[in-house]
């Protein structure tokens, strides 16, 4: 899907890691939320309360999930984050991201 339509949009961006990584939250008619975000290189952890699934849409970075070794991303493809857990992210280029938070 290349774009999401009858939507709200949160006007103020989130902000992490010194403005290194942002998004804007997207809320559908059905309550649930999406990020679409721009990270740029370097390494970042987050912690999840809800499962989500990350699509990277362009770039290139490592992800490393709970009791997995690294594993290389690029923009295209995906994986799912379990939730209460933490993960981190080795940003090797400017990465695009669509966040979807799972039920």
């Amino acid at each position: 899907m290349s774009e999401f339509k009858n939507v709200n949009i949160v006007k103020l961006a989130n902000v992490y890691f010194d403005g290194k990584v942002n998004s804007r939250t997207i809320i559908f008619a059905d309550g649930s939320k999406k990020t679409l975000g721009f990270m740029q290189p370097g390494e970042y952890t987050f912690n999840t309360s809800e499962p989500e699934l990350m699509e990277i849409l362009a770039g290139e970075l490592e992800v490393q999930l709970p009791g997995t070794d690294w594993q290389t991303v690029q923009g295209g493809e995906s994986f799912n984050v379990p939730a209460n857990s933490a993960f981190t992210m080795k940003v090797k280029t400017a990465s695009d991201y669509c966040c979807s938070f799972l039920r």
